[in-house]
């Protein structure tokens, strides 16, 4: 039997209420389920430098104020499978390993953050 998807890609995922969250070196990926049959007109969706939104029908699933800074206008979202809205926002600093998605909610577990932090390859300086 193979190691789930998760294990052999090298992420680390935090599970939440409304699905996971997982950082590279310079992106993090929200996974956000949603009801079958789910179209991106259902879907309003604003990732901003430093702030993201969800809405699902009128139905607010993630909002407030992100971890660290993102480049705004590299950030895009998409539904995958009509079950799933992923939003991919790209770290400002790349070096930096958030230990949540927003300041105040969702942060991942000691022993998870831990691991994200030895998946993460060290930025090598080369001055």
């Amino acid at each position: 039997m193979s190691a789930p998807f998760e294990e052999r890609s090298g992420v680390v995922p935090c599970r939440t209420p409304w699905g996971q969250w997982y950082q590279i070196l310079e992106e993090v990926f929200i996974e956000v389920q949603v009801p079958p049959g789910t179209r991106a007109q259902d879907i309003q969706c604003s990732p901003q430098s430093r702030h993201v939104a969800l809405a699902v029908g009128g139905h607010e699933i993630l909002k407030g104020k992100l971890f660290d800074s993102t480049i705004a206008d590299e950030g895009t979202w998409t539904v995958e499978g009509r079950k799933m809205v992923c939003i991919v926002l790209i770290k400002r600093d790349a070096a930096n390993c958030w230990t949540s998605i927003l300041e105040s909610e969702y942060a991942a577990d000691p022993w998870v953050q831990d691991q994200m932090q030895r998946k993460l390859p060290e930025r090598k300086s080369w001055f």
